[in-house]
């Protein structure tokens, strides 16, 4: 019988985990979907011939073996905290939220109640930066002295969602930190970050930086450097690269087709993909396998609330050091 998980949040986020998992997913089927504006859901509901849930007691019932959060992050502790009282396998989407102290209640409530959680960090499944990351665990590269990640968008994000999000370090570099844990396995203990207003001067007058550097000192005294930028006008950057002792392995970015043109003048190469959902489409299918697997088999989160928890202390560390303009530990953040 296929696991049966409900959608919570008919927006952009849900609506993709939505037909990811009608479609995609051995195993696995949408049961229903939920979200706060009726239309919404009932819209996503009828294009994968599914029922749209009124209530949320109804997304909590008993036809019902998992919850996918994809609401709005504020949303996100409530919904675990209720999904874990209904004993529902949850999976909910990063960050978990903005507050350390309402994370830690949450995950103390899917321990008490035991219940499977798996936090939406789907690059840790794209099988390029995976293969950076095996390099590194099978020894292939040795001792790791130097972790570098590139992440730049093709545009900036709505200004309503900027002003709402936490910043660039909670919503966008969020995804970074949690792959220099992942790809080197060491916890961050120091932050040092950098940030500059170079795309658009309505982002600086949010209070946010729309081009970023930051520095990780990891325990294991690896040092990991961060790039971000709001806006790269040649499409959607994302690269990973670790070099040890014995070597270097990297990711490098997908093209958007495999043509090529050579001529007198030179040769021309496709672009980058210009949307999230283009590059990493194979990782949500593989994070909700994993998912599936999880729920079914059991045995440890394949990304535990733990790993929800890490990457929002760095990201404070990162806000509280830009401010500063010094390093910070991140025990000081919780």
């Amino acid at each position: 019988m296929p696991v049966r998980i409900a959608v919570l949040g008919a927006g952009r986020i849900g609506r993709l985990h939505a037909e990811v998992i009608e479609h995609q997913v051995a195993g696995a089927g949408v049961s229903c979907v939920y979200d706060a504006v009726p239309a919404a859901s009932a819209a996503v509901a009828a294009e994968l011939g599914v029922r749209a849930a009124p209530t949320l007691d109804e997304v909590l019932g008993p036809d019902v073996d998992a919850v996918a959060i994809c609401s709005s992050t504020d949303t996100h502790v409530a919904f675990i905290e209720a999904a874990a009282g209904s004993s529902k396998a949850i999976f909910c989407e990063k960050p978990l939220s903005l507050d350390v102290g309402r994370i830690d209640h949450a995950l103390a409530a899917v321990a008490r109640a035991g219940v499977p959680l798996q936090v939406g960090f789907n690059r840790r499944f794209d099988p390029s930066h995976r293969s950076v990351r095996d390099a590194v665990v099978d020894g292939t590269v040795g001792d790791v002295h130097l972790v570098r990640i590139t992440s730049r968008d093709p545009s900036p994000p709505p200004l309503e969602y900027v002003r709402t999000s936490g910043g660039i370090f909670l919503d966008m570099t969020i995804h970074d930190f949690d792959m220099a844990r992942f790809i080197t396995g060491s916890e961050v203990a120091e932050v040092y970050a950098q940030g500059a207003v170079r795309i658009d001067p309505v982002i600086g007058d949010v209070g946010d930086v729309d081009t970023a550097v930051v520095v990780l000192r990891h325990e294991n005294e690896c040092i990991t450097t961060i790039d971000n930028s709001r806006k790269a006008v040649y499409g959607y950057d994302q690269r990973v690269e670790a070099f040890g002792s014995h070597g270097v392995a990297s990711s490098e970015n997908p093209l958007a087709h495999c043509g090529v043109r050579r001529i007198a003048s030179g040769t021309t190469l496709p672009p980058l993909p210009e949307f999230f959902v283009d590059r990493y489409y194979k990782s949500y299918v593989r994070e909700w396998e994993a998912f599936v697997r999880y729920v079914r088999d059991g045995g440890p989160s394949p990304v535990s609330g733990a790993d929800g928890r890490a990457p929002l202390l760095i990201g404070l560390a990162a806000l509280r050091s830009l401010e500063r303009h010094a390093p910070v530990e991140v025990k000081e953040i919780g």
